[in-house]
């Protein structure tokens, strides 16, 4: 493996440490006060700098991303609030989101509230107040490789209603600054069913800043908010206590994904102060474009809601069921989905 500057075999690292853990780790914790009390946490540190937290009780979300010490991600003023806390109706998703680097909508909604001939549906769905079982974590030697790894099971069931589960891995190398989701979300049951997915990266201080900017793969860029020109979705600013959120969807080009089926976006910022000091990073968000043909791009420069979001989806997030505007999955049938995170200082 590469770290530090230099090529290592497991054997002569080992040497220079009693536990690998001194460099790199995945530990389990768990939240103690408020309403985070009982919110168990998976610390993973790939020993490049990037350190994450993924959160079993919420659905193995990712909360708090770092490098360096310094956040890349948004983290919202509920805090990693219990999932005992969730209101499922309408908007209150918004009182117990947790923001972080990923909130993953779905499985059966993404987007406004809706009510049709099977039930009510809050926004952006459940599977992010769901509480995963069989999960695991793990640092796995592959010859000259450690891989750190979290996984679970989270299911989102109702008698008479759909029976979706989500089997997910995340994993990062040890000495890379790499996040890798791997997700299969099945249909369980005997009838087909909606499955809307979303992934929701939040991205935020100091990564964004006024010299930051965007790279979205080919695409029409059609602003979904009502009265919003389409421009701007690619500058930043300073907090404006005034500024109200936008939303974009980029109609993806096609045949815009590279030899492995991966769509791409990025965030380049100037000075990012991490390391020896500030420096250029560059952020990139890669995707399974057949499996998720669509980018929302959520912008909100706000003054405490400072943050934008680039969103991988199956749908759009008019909450609109029956619209067609998402996947069925036909009993026993699943759909897999990929998405790498990638952070890399530039000269």
């Amino acid at each position: 493996m590469r770290l530090y500057g230099r090529e290592w075999t497991r054997r002569e690292l080992e040497a220079h440490v009693g536990s690998i853990g001194q460099i790199g780790s995945v530990r389990r914790m768990q939240l103690t006060e408020g309403k985070e009390k009982g919110v168990e946490m998976i610390q993973v540190r790939t020993g490049a700098g990037l350190a994450y937290n993924v959160i079993p009780s919420k659905g193995l979300d990712i909360s708090l991303a770092e490098l360096g010490g310094t956040p890349i991600s948004w983290q919202s003023p509920n805090g990693d609030v219990h999932p005992a806390y969730y209101e499922a109706e309408g908007t209150n998703w918004l009182r117990t989101a947790s923001g972080g680097l990923l909130m993953t909508c779905g499985l059966s909604h993404v987007g406004s509230p809706a009510e049709d001939s099977t039930g009510r549906y809050g926004l952006h769905g459940r599977v992010h107040h769901t509480p995963a079982r069989q999960v695991h974590a793990a640092e796995v030697w592959n010859g000259d490789e450690l891989t750190l790894s979290v996984s679970g099971v989270v299911e989102e069931t109702a008698v008479f209603g759909s029976k979706l589960r989500l089997i997910r891995t995340i994993s990062s190398k040890l000495g890379e600054n790499r996040i890798i989701i791997e997700d299969r979300v099945e249909n369980a049951g005997f009838k087909c069913c909606p499955h809307m997915m979303l992934y929701h990266f939040n991205f935020g201080f100091p990564l964004l800043g006024e010299g930051t900017q965007f790279t979205f793969p080919e695409a029409d860029v059609i602003p979904i908010t009502a009265g919003v020109p389409p421009e701007g979705y690619d500058i930043w600013e300073q907090p404006d206590p005034a500024a109200a959120e936008r939303v974009y969807e980029h109609c993806l080009a096609s045949g815009i994904a590279d030899e492995w089926g991966m769509a791409e976006a990025a965030i380049h910022c100037p000075a990012f102060p991490g390391g020896a000091g500030p420096a250029p990073l560059s952020v990139s968000l890669r995707w399974s474009a057949d499996t998720l043909p669509r980018l929302l791009q959520w912008r909100m420069p706000g003054a405490g809601e400072h943050v934008m979001g680039l969103e991988p989806a199956n749908c759009t997030v008019d909450g609109v069921r029956g619209s067609g505007h998402y996947r069925e999955l036909e009993p026993g049938e699943s759909v897999d989905y990929k998405l790498e995170l990638n952070l890399a200082w530039k000269s």
